[in-house]
Formats: structure tokens, C-alpha cells, sequence
């Protein structure tokens, strides 16, 4: 495992941050509150029928890769190259990820810093980078300025797909916080009060989500010009989005 230059009282922080959501987080998992079931369900059908030929993968914010391990059970992956701020995330990663016959890259650091470190090198070159509920914590300015260099990491036909949440065109940011957490309080019945309470104070402070319009413009000026819509939960908060660089030649 790497460490990248990472700032101590940051990585502490980080450590904190994740040892207090870790039960919530697992809670969360356990009950499918965020449909994680059937969003990655539908990614790894994706994986298996798009790359029949061996692939490479870069998975950013991969925290503990424990819904990316299953879903890359059974694939054709040779290579896996993981980042993620939480070391102890990592640790937990490396024992998922070790299930699977391929080689596996796990870096220490913050993701939007790390994509222009490996752009750098030749060497570091993806079938797939995937990004899961992690874009929408950047500024749109950040989020443009990232995507734009995601490019130099693909290879020619390759895709970059995104799991993240989407408001809807007609929502500003605020509308889709108090839509978001009034189906919290209705749908995840077994939190308790001072888990939603950590619930509602993550995403209030740290949630930016974007149309899916927004996503796609940002996209397209990257030169990322297809675009599909794998899912949409049924509350319409999440999407499953894959981009590349070319159109089919069929």
C-alpha cells in the first residue's frame, strides 16, 4: 500500500471521521438504504458484458471496496488500483479485494490531488475508472477541473462510470438536501437519533450534487460524448452513469 504526501492532522481526522460512520455506514449497507444492491447488480452485468477481454480498473474514493469486490468477482480484471483518504478503509480493502485474481494498487490520499500524480506516468492507464458517491462532495469549478483530467487516464474506448446522487433539473441543492433527508427519516427506520443526526450533518455540509444535465455538460466538454443511464433509484436521488470518450462503431 502507498501513502501519498498526505497532511498528518488531515489523515487523523480522516481516521476519525471514518471510526465514527463506520456502524452507520454498515447499518446503511445491511438495510440497502442506499440501493446498493441493485445499483452494483447492474454494474457488474455491465462489467461482464462490456469487457470480455482482461481490464484494468482505478477506483477512486474506493473506501473499503467491499460491494466493488463482489462485483468484480467473476470478471475479467487483471488490474485494481484503488484510492482512498482512509487508511483503515484501505486495510479493510486490501482483505476484500484479495478474494479476487488480479493485481491490486491501494494509495493513501485525497483522489481529486492523486488523478493528476498518475496522469503523470505513462504507465497509468485504465479500461474503467470508477467513481462511487464521491464526486458530489467537490465544487462544480472542482468537479470540472477533475473530470477534465480524467481523460489522460483512459484508455482509448475506455469508460468512466459514475455512481453518485443526482438532484432533479427543477431542484436547487437546498430543495434536494430536505427531499433527501425527510426519506432518511422515512425509509432508514433503524437509525437512531443520533445516527441520523450524523447522517444530516454529513450531507447538509458536504453534499453538492448536480443535475444529471450539469454532469453530462461537464462530461461532454472533457470529450466524453456517449452517454448512458444504466439506473435511477425509484425516490430519484441516484443514478448509475457511464461515459466515454468515442462513439461505437457499430
Amino acid at each position: 500500500m502507498t501513502q501519498l504526501k498526505n497532511g498528518e492532522n488531515e489523515s487523523l481526522l480522516v481516521e476519525e471521521f471514518f471510526n465514527k460512520q463506520w456502524k452507520i455506514y454498515q447499518k446503511v449497507l445491511n438495510n440497502n438504504y442506499m440501493s446498493h444492491n441493485e445499483i452494483y447488480g447492474i454494474l457488474h452485468k455491465f462489467l461482464v458484458s462490456n469487457f470480455q477481454k482482461p481490464f484494468k480498473m482505478l477506483d477512486l474514493g474506493c473506501g473499503d471496496a467491499s460491494f466493488t469486490s463482489l462485483v468484480l468477482s467473476n470478471t475479467n480484471i487483471t488490474s485494481y488500483h484503488g484510492v482512498d483518504l482512509s487508511i483503515a478503509a484501505l486495510e479493510i480493502a486490501q482483505g476484500n479485494l484479495e478474494k479476487i485474481n488480479c493485481d491490486i494498487t491501494l494509495d493513501q490520499g485525497d483522489f481529486s490531488e492523486v488523478v493528476p500524480f498518475l496522469a503523470s506516468d505513462q504507465e497509468h492507464r485504465f479500461d474503467v475508472i470508477f467513481i462511487s458517491f464521491a464526486l458530489h462532495h467537490l465544487q462544480l469549478q472542482q468537479k470540472e477541473h477533475f473530470i477534465n483530467q480524467l481523460q489522460n487516464l483512459l484508455i482509448p474506448r475506455g469508460v468512466l462510470i459514475l455512481i453518485d446522487i443526482i438532484r432533479q433539473e427543477t431542484e436547487d441543492r437546498d430543495s434536494y438536501i430536505l427531499r433527501y433527508l425527510d426519506n432518511v427519516q422515512k425509509y432508514w427506520s433503524l437509525l437512531t437519533p443520533e445516527e441520523y443526526s450524523m447522517v444530516q450533518e454529513h450531507i447538509s455540509t458536504s453534499d453538492f450534487p448536480e443535475t444529471q444535465q450539469t454532469i453530462q455538460e461537464i462530461c461532454q466538454k472533457s470529450g466524453f460524448n456517449q452517454f448512458k443511464c444504466l439506473y435511477r433509484d425509484q425516490l430519484n436521488t441516484t443514478q448509475l452513469l457511464c461515459f466515454s470518450q468515442e462513439l461505437s462503431s457499430s
